[in-house]
């Protein structure tokens, strides 16, 4: 009896031995040749299929290479952000086929293609499944799918209204007019000053996006700038590295690190709804800033969201209001210190329609010269290089039939510096190219992505320019700029496009 017990144990443990083996093969090797083949036989070309980790340690080693060093001051920067999928794209052509482990991912570089998948209204491209230790960073509106992301989507849009934006202006003026003030002190004493650019940049945009966000200053939510910025640091790292199913319950140093980050942000972040909403059940209507509008429209709306939804779009717009304007703000400043003749231009055109007056939502409307070279600002240096989406079922798109389970990526800096698209002065900063527009500027072509496309374009792509137009138009109308001999020409990604040693500029009071 004990035998056959044992027999029978034996034998269910060797079934489920043999079922765990067939399943790790099925997922580390059957599914991944099986994708490959669908996909290579459709006459796409790429690398082949790698045990495991796929093109991940080839990806990592050229990044780690290309940002080992500085570059020539100039602007054909593709080869230095996306060393892999530049090689991949020049090797294999617009379409190609690379690894994310055991994932095959469609490098899709064709305007055409990339304008059918992202205007995809049937849900067939979704956002791809992350890291489970990317969603620490956020998990906004920007991650979901389906019914959720469009009721999300349309609770949110009233803030972004430009009625509602035209009133956060005062905000605006009152976060640029100190630092304004904070630069003409450190001027003042010999007229002129050497002045790393990017944190300012970064302090000013903090300071908007704490004003306008949450109706407190910058000092009041430093702490969750500094807590996002080194969260961000840890996700990279995170993203680059193989993952392994329950590694983030293990815990290493790293994961407690992102996990006290994590609870930190929440708890500072709470506490804050917790205070607005206590004042708003007393009659205070919580102010114009976009906490008090989404906790509103949410009461109108049935609490359609949760204290933890909230929580997770207050650290999207921490994260994303503050890096990207910061971000295109400094590499206009480095930009504009190489071209002094648009630069005067710019500031020509501002004294003109401003004088030396704090410029309001209609000045700012006025000024084309400003808009234009912030526009060719964000198509040299664009705040996000790709765009990334997921396959949820078999779908053709084009000549090609996608399976279900492909990583699809967009690498939309090398659209932006495409001379096919451009012309030959691609690698020129050109203001002019945008004088009538961007639909002039690329002949109606999808090739220009700073803020996406389709129905998930970003939200605070009006906020974003609003407050680029202002801050742009009153260092302007202050000072007269020019990069430091001490500046090194070093474009990185940390989730956007930065100035990997800073951004050294020598600013002279007019």
């Amino acid at each position: 009896m004990e035998d056959t017990i044992f027999n029978s144990l034996l034998t269910s443990f060797g079934l489920l031995l043999l079922c765990s083996v067939l399943r790790v093969a099925y997922f580390i090797w059957w599914r991944p040749k099986s994708l490959e083949q669908q996909l290579k036989q459709q006459g796409i070309k790429g690398t082949p299929y790698k045990l495991l980790y796929g093109d991940m340690k080839d990806y990592v080693s050229s990044l780690k290479e290309a940002w080992s060093k500085p570059m020539n001051l100039n602007h054909h920067i593709a080869p230095r952000i996306l060393p892999f999928f530049h090689d991949r794209v020049q090797k294999y052509g617009k379409i190609s086929l690379t690894w994310v482990e055991t994932t095959p991912r469609l490098i899709i570089s064709d305007p055409e293609l990339i304008k059918t998948i992202l205007n995809d209204k049937f849900g067939h491209f979704q956002k791809p499944v992350l890291n489970p230790l990317v969603h620490l960073l956020q998990l906004g509106v920007s991650t979901l799918e389906g019914e959720k992301w469009a009721k999300r989507r349309k609770l949110m849009a009233p803030a972004f209204h430009f009625e509602k934006l035209k009133g956060m202006v005062p905000q605006f003026s009152i976060s640029c007019c100190n630092m304004i003030d904070r630069w003409k002190k450190l001027v003042s004493a010999q007229g002129s000053c050497e002045l790393d650019v990017s944190p300012e940049l970064l302090t000013l945009t903090g300071d908007v996006i704490a004003r306008t966000a949450f109706g407190i200053t910058y000092e009041e939510g430093k702490r969750i700038f500094e807590l996002q910025k080194e969260q961000a640091v840890l996700v990279i790292e995170a993203s680059q590295s193989i993952y392994i199913p329950g590694f983030r319950f293990i815990p290493t140093k790293k994961n407690k690190r992102r996990y006290n980050l994590d609870n930190e942000i929440k708890a500072t972040i709470r506490e804050m709804i917790h205070r607005k909403k206590q004042a708003m059940s007393i009659g205070d209507s919580g102010g114009n800033d976009l906490l008090s509008l989404l906790l509103q429209f949410n009461n109108q709306n049935d609490e359609e969201m949760t204290v933890e939804d909230v929580i997770e779009e207050c650290k999207l717009f921490y994260f994303a209001g503050q890096e990207t304007t910061s971000n295109w703000l400094t590499w206009t400043l480095i930009v504009l210190s190489l071209n002094p003749i648009w630069q005067d231009k710019a500031r020509e055109e501002v004294l003109q329609i401003c004088g030396k007056k704090t410029p309001d939502s209609e000045a700012i409307n006025h000024l084309k010269i400003v808009n234009m070279i912030l526009h060719e600002v964000l198509r040299l240096y664009p705040p996000v290089v790709n765009l990334f989406r997921h396959t949820s079922q078999r779908t053709k798109v084009g000549e090609m039939s996608i399976p279900a389970g492909v990583d699809v990526l967009f690498p939309t800096l090398l659209l932006h510096h495409d001379p096919e698209y451009w012309g030959d002065d691609v690698g020129e900063f050109n203001p002019e190219r945008f004088s009538e527009g961007v639909s002039k500027a690329t002949k109606d072509q999808a090739v220009f992505y700073p803020f996406g496309w389709g129905p998930r374009f970003c939200l605070g792509q009006s906020f974003a320019m609003i407050e680029a137009k202002m801050a742009l138009a009153m260092i302007l109308q202050n000072f007269w700029f020019e990069l430091s001999p001490s500046y090194t020409h070093a474009p990185y990604t940390v989730i956007t496009l930065q100035p990997q040693h800073g951004a050294p500029i020598i600013l002279h009071q007019l």
